[in-house]
């Protein structure tokens, strides 16, 4: 019997965070839940809390009655960015989970990895904005895994291999609601066609950034700093039915890949259990498909209906500002087009014009990095109003 650990989970209330609970449920006498922490959603965070028995929870900014609540049920609740940290720092904790979008987590990421905490990760922005100043604190392999289904399949691809016979890693995408519509009809795409995933169900701001392809560049870029690649050697396919996650092409010319149900529980359990693998499966999952229905079909990107992958990918090439500069104005532009003040295609005008008119300094510092995220959102609300948002 392995040893039983004990998880903190950040970002409890979303859909990783999610996922990630479902797996320490089915597993209580392998992890036991000491912390949790969200954004704002007071009453389901207690409610997890009191599921699980965790002891101390955190969020961002608790009101008075949230603070009575958590008390009530004799749960220590913490706040902000210094509450997580507390948190990622706490000895009778083993293994932390940071599943929240946005920059509020990284300092406690940073705070897990000095203290030689295992963590699973699927927030972006650690990575893509703050990937400099995270990644030298990893201390030893395997401590910082991968959550998002395509860098997990990455990450197990790469078991025991040495990094040195990596000659490409690719991901793979879906192709969104638009894979198939024509071209000329991009331009009347609403909100609700967009927010219409083919596989995964996710946030609307994900799930727009799916359509538009942008959360694969995004994904091109952290695979480079996690794996330690140069652009060159990173990009993505689409595969529709989201079946193979992620393929390594090898030196001598082999290619492993990773093939299983799009569900984020099994990137969970392969991120919590590591080194050992958890029984997910039954018996019509351990059976082999028939030869018709694995449909293992890979289309290269069409620059023209994705255009923001590509921005995003030379982003990555360019480094510096760019990656921090594009999550700003993405955000600002996701954020316009759901409510109806851009057209989709100017997602990526605006991210585009974002980019071109940046003429400030690289950053130097974790805190430049997350003053260039708000450069770019701010660039890009002008832009936005500009142009009728």
């Amino acid at each position: 019997m392995a040893e039983r650990k004990r998880v903190a989970v950040i970002g409890a209330t979303g859909s990783v965070g999610t996922s990630i609970l479902d797996i320490c449920a089915r597993f209580p006498d392998r992890f036991e839940v000491t912390s949790l922490a969200a954004g704002s959603n007071a009453e389901a965070l207690l409610g997890l809390a009191v599921k699980f028995g965790a002891r101390r929870a955190c969020l961002a900014d608790p009101s008075p009655e949230a603070l009575s609540s958590f008390e009530r049920a004799g749960i220590e609740l913490l706040a902000g960015a210094d509450g997580l940290a507390e948190i990622a720092r706490m000895p009778e904790t083993d293994h932390i989970a940071f599943a929240s979008s946005g920059t509020g987590a990284i300092g406690a990421l940073q705070c897990a990895l000095i203290a030689d905490k295992d963590v699973s990760l699927a927030n972006k922005e650690s990575i893509v904005a703050a990937g400099p100043w995270v990644m030298p604190l990893v201390k030893r392999p395997d401590q910082l895994r991968p959550v998002d289904s395509e860098h997990s399949a990455i990450w197990q691809c790469l078991r025991d291999e040495p990094k040195s016979d990596v000659a490409r890693i690719i991901l793979t995408a879906s192709g969104g609601p638009f894979r198939e519509w024509p071209l000329e009809r991009m331009g009347e795409v609403r909100p609700e066609d967009a927010l219409k995933h083919p596989v995964w169900a996710m946030g609307a701001k994900i799930t727009i950034d799916s359509a538009t392809l942008v959360n694969k560049g995004i994904e091109c870029i952290e695979a480079m700093q996690l794996f330690s690649q140069p652009a060159d050697r990173v990009g993505a396919v689409i595969h529709p039915r989201s079946l193979v996650h992620g393929l390594v092409l090898f030196s001598d010319a082999t290619m492993k890949f990773l093939f299983s149900r799009p569900d984020m529980r099994m990137p969970s359990a392969a991120a919590l259990a590591w080194p050992e693998r958890l029984p997910l499966g039954n018996e019509e999952e351990f059976s082999i498909p028939p030869v018709g229905e694995w449909e293992l079909e890979f289309q290269e990107i069409e620059a023209r209906r994705f255009p923001c992958f590509g921005l995003v990918l030379d982003a990555g090439r360019s480094g510096g500002a760019c990656p921090p500069l594009l999550i700003g104005a993405d955000e600002v532009a996701v954020g316009a087009f759901l409510k109806g003040s851009i057209p989709f295609l100017a997602i990526s005008n605006i991210i585009g014009l974002v980019l071109e008119r940046y003429s400030g300094p690289r950053p130097r510092s974790l805190e430049d990095a997350i003053e260039l995220i708000s450069d770019g959102a701010r660039m890009a609300r002008e832009i936005c109003s500009a142009i009728g948002g």
